[in-house]
């Protein structure tokens, strides 16, 4: 049976602690040939330098994470179209410099 993407439902439970997300200010990314790991941190910014936590890691494929580039990368372009260009900010602040390694 042949059927378009458009049919298809997925019906998705969400616990009430995962559905009110988690800030994070800082992404560390990372490879295999098998695997893209996601590392999305808060650094908190007052000393000691660098004190931050691992809020959650995300294990996707290779081919989960360039389709994810491509969704982000359309969400960035259509959030400019709607609100202005996003500027990233650089001076001033060494976490600002480099926010996905």
């Amino acid at each position: 049976m042949d059927k378009n993407n458009d049919d298809i439902k997925i019906e998705v439970k969400v616990d009430e602690a995962i559905a009110e997300g988690i800030y994070t200010n800082f992404t560390n990314l990372s490879h295999s040939p098998e695997e893209f790991i996601l590392d999305f941190l808060f650094v908190h910014p007052s000393p000691p330098p660098g004190f931050g936590k691992l809020m959650s890691r995300i294990i996707i494929s290779p081919g989960h994470a360039k389709r994810l580039l491509h969704a982000l990368s359309q969400n960035v372009k259509d959030y400019e179209a709607r609100f202005g260009e996003i500027t990233l900010n650089t001076e001033g602040n060494e976490l600002k410099k480099s926010p996905v390694n």
